[in-house]
C-alpha cells in the first residue's frame, strides 16, 4: 500500500507540475516568438475638430505601398459629427472622421467601475473600422465624411475623393445596420466611380479594412492567466490558432481576436480577402491587437463590399444561436463558438460539471454556495468508492505481517517475491490498487474545474463573500504589496488567503486520514508535509474557484473517513459476527 500510495501521490505531483510548467513554457515560448514591436506612430485622428477640407490629410502623404498619389478628399463637412447608437445589448460611438467607430460598450458586462469597452483606447482616441485606400502600410483615413442617420440603428457615413493630375472623383461610403438584440452588426463598404474611374487598384490593393488598437476589458498585462490574446481563423470546418504579423490568404469564414471572455469576430462576405493580425503598439496601451482585412483591386467601377462583426462575450449559448439561426441575421452553421475554447477531452466533463453548478446557482443565487453544493454532491457520488478504499487500506493493513514475511523470505529473489505477493493478494481477494482509485478519480475532475473556472464565462464576476472573493475566475486577496514590491523568488505581489487555508486543510486530511502503519513510516511522513507545500505553489494563483472547491472537498473526505471509521465499519464488522454461519446439508449417496 505504501509503494502505491506514495506512486500515485508522485505522479499526481508530476501530473500538475508538468500542467504548470508547460502553460508557462509556452507563455514564454509565444511571447519569444513575437517579432520587436514597431515605433509607435502618432494618431492622425484630433479628439474635438478637425481641420477643414483643404488642409492636405495625413492620408496624402502617408501611403508608402501606393507609387503615385492615389485620391484627395473633396469638399466636405469643416466640423466633426457624432452619432451614438443604443441597443438593448450596447451602446456605440460613431464620429464622421473616417466613418470609424471610438466606442462599443457592453451594456451588461461590467470593467470595474464602467461597463467593458470593446474599442480600447490608449493615450488617444481609439478608431475601429478604419479604412485606408492601399494595403497594410496605407495610413487610414481621417477626413470628415457626410453623416446621414437612416434609422435608429443604422447609419451612413460618405465623401467624394478625387484623382489627382485628373478631374475622376468617386464616392466612399460606410453603412453601419445594427440590431437591437444582437451582438453582431452589419458594414457595408462603397466604393463608386461612376463613369470616371473604370477600376480600383491603390498599389496592389483596392483597400485595407482595419479593427483595433485592441479589444476590452482593460487590463495591466497579458500573462495567459489573467487574460490572454488569441488570433483565430474557421476555414472548411477547422479552427487555427495564427501568429500574428502573417498574411493570411484562404478566405476563412471568419476570423477573430480572443480574449479570456471578450472577442472580435469578423465575417468577409467576399470571394476573396487577405487577413492579417497585428500588435502594432498604441501609446498607453500594453499589448495592441489588430484585425486587418486587405480587399484586392477591383476591375470594376462599383464595388459594395458586405461585413459582419460580432462584438461581445464569448458566452457558448450566445455564440451557439449563430449555428442554429436564431440571430437577427438567420445565420446558421456558423460554428463562432469555437472561439470559446470547447474542445479537449475533458470537454464533457466541463459540461456536466458547468450544468450542475448552474442548477445549484438557480437554487443559491451565488456561484460560491453552487460550488460548494457541486463539491457536496461529488462526495456524495464517489461515496462507495471511498468507501472501499478505506476498507482496502484496512485490508493491506491485516495483510501487512504476510507481506512483510515474503519480502524478507524472498529479498534476493525480486521475481519470485513479486510472484508469491500477487499470489497472496490473489488468494485473500485484494486489489492493490483499489485503495488509490478515488484518488486518481479526482485529478480529471481538478483539471476539468480548473478549466471551468478559468474560461468559463458565466463564472467572470461571480461574487461569493464581498470584499474578499469578488470573483471566483480569479486569485483573491487580502493584501496588495506596494508598487514595485515583490515577494521572492515567485514574485508575487499579493497576499492571499485561499492557498493558506487550503494548506491547512491538506495537512489536516493527511492527519485524519493516515493510517498506523503510515504514521511509523518516514517516507510517508515527509510526503504528509512535503506534498501539500508543492500544491500550495502551484495553486497560489489560480482561480479562487478552483481552491474553494479543493477546501471543501477536502473538509468533506475528513467528515466521511470519520464516519466510515466511527459508525459504517464497526456496524459491518458487529453485523459479519453475529451472523451465524450457514452450513449446507450434505446430499446423501445414493445405494
Amino acid at each position: 500500500m505504501e509503494k502505491n500510495t506514495l506512486l500515485a501521490i508522485a505522479l499526481s505531483a508530476v501530473i500538475l507540475i508538468g500542467f504548470s510548467v508547460a502553460q508557462g513554457f509556452m507563455m514564454r515560448k509565444r511571447i519569444a516568438s513575437m517579432p520587436p514591436a514597431p515605433p509607435v506612430q502618432e494618431n492622425p485622428v484630433p479628439q474635438t475638430m478637425l481641420p477643414p477640407p483643404e488642409t492636405p490629410s495625413p492620408f496624402e502623404t502617408a501611403v508608402q505601398d501606393v507609387p503615385a498619389s492615389v485620391a484627395a478628399p473633396a469638399s466636405g463637412p469643416e466640423f466633426e459629427e457624432r452619432v451614438t447608437i443604443e441597443t438593448d445589448l450596447f451602446t456605440a460611438v460613431l464620429t464622421n472622421a473616417g466613418g470609424d467607430v471610438v466606442s462599443f460598450k457592453l451594456r451588461e458586462h461590467s470593467d470595474k467601475d464602467d461597463l467593458v469597452e470593446m474599442v480600447l483606447s490608449g493615450d488617444s482616441e481609439g478608431r475601429a473600422f478604419t479604412i485606408a485606400f492601399g494595403g497594410l502600410n496605407a495610413q487610414p483615413l481621417s477626413s470628415l465624411f457626410h453623416v446621414e442617420r437612416e434609422s435608429e440603428y443604422s447609419v451612413k457615413f460618405y465623401r467624394d475623393f478625387t484623382i489627382p493630375n485628373s478631374d475622376a472623383q468617386f464616392r466612399l461610403t460606410k453603412k453601419y445596420d445594427f440590431k437591437p438584440r444582437d451582438y453582431m452588426f452589419e458594414l457595408t463598404v462603397s466604393l463608386d466611380g461612376g463613369y470616371s474611374i473604370p477600376s480600383f487598384n491603390f498599389g496592389g490593393s483596392a483597400y485595407t479594412l482595419s479593427f483595433g488598437p485592441q479589444i476590452g476589458p482593460r487590463f495591466e498585462k497579458l500573462d495567459n492567466r489573467y487574460d490572454y490574446r488569441q488570433y483565430v481563423t474557421y476555414t472548411n470546418g477547422k479552427r487555427k490558432m495564427e501568429k500574428i504579423n502573417t498574411t493570411i490568404s484562404t478566405n476563412p469564414k471568419w476570423a477573430a481576436v480572443c480574449g479570456k471572455y471578450f472577442t472580435c469576430i469578423a465575417i468577409p462576405l467576399l470571394a476573396q480577402y487577405d487577413i492579417n493580425f497585428s500588435d502594432k503598439p498604441e501609446e498607453g496601451i500594453p499589448s495592441a491587437s489588430r484585425l486587418n482585412i486587405v480587399r484586392p483591386p477591383l476591375n470594376s467601377p462599383r464595388l459594395d463590399d458586405t461585413y459582419r462583426f460580432y462584438m461581445g462575450p464569448k458566452n457558448q449559448e450566445i455564440l451557439n444561436a449563430y449555428n442554429t439561426g436564431n440571430n437577427s441575421f438567420g445565420l446558421i452553421d456558423m460554428q463562432l463558438i469555437e472561439v470559446s475554447n470547447t474542445r479537449g477531452i475533458l470537454n464533457p466533463l466541463e459540461k456536466a460539471l458547468k450544468w450542475l453548478l448552474v442548477i445549484f446557482y438557480k437554487l443559491i443565487p451565488n456561484y460560491g454556495i453552487a460550488i460548494i453544493l457541486l463539491t457536496l454532491l461529488i462526495k456524495i457520488v464517489f461515496f462507495p468508492l471511498t468507501k472501499k478504499s478505506t476498507e482496502a487500506t484496512l485490508r493491506m493493513q491485516a495483510l501487512s505481517p504476510k507481506i512483510k514475511e515474503l519480502q524478507e523470505k524472498y529479498k534476493d529473489n525480486p521475481q519470485r517475491m513479486n510472484a508469491e505477493m500477487g499470489e497472496l493478494y490473489k488468494k485473500e481477494g485484494y486489489n492493490p490498487l483499489s485503495g488509490c482509485l478515488p484518488m486518481l478519480l479526482q485529478f480529471p475532475i481538478f483539471f476539468a474545474m480548473y478549466n471551468l473556472f478559468n474560461n468559463h464565462f458565466d463564472l467572470r464576476g461571480a461574487m461569493f463573500i464581498p470584499g474578499w472573493i469578488p470573483d471566483l475566475s480569479l486569485p483573491e486577496y487580502i493584501v496588495q504589496f506596494p508598487p514595485g514590491f515583490r515577494i521572492p523568488p515567485m514574485g508575487w505581489t499579493y497576499l492571499r488567503l485561499l492557498p493558506f487555508l487550503y494548506l491547512g486543510s491538506q495537512l489536516l486530511y493527511g492527519k485524519v486520514t493516515q493510517t498506523p502503519d503510515q504514521k511509523s513510516n518516514t517516507q510517508m511522513k515527509m510526503m504528509l508535509y512535503a506534498m501539500p507545500l508543492i500544491f500550495f505553489f502551484i495553486l497560489y494563483e489560480v482561480p479562487s474557484g478552483l481552491l474553494v472547491y479543493w477546501i471543501f472537498s477536502n473538509l468533506l473526505t475528513m467528515v466521511q473517513q470519520v464516519a466510515i471509521h466511527k459508525y459504517i465499519l464497526p456496524r459491518q464488522r458487529a453485523k459479519a459476527a453475529n451472523t451465524p454461519t450457514v452450513i449446507a446439508p450434505q446430499k446423501k449417496k445414493k445405494k
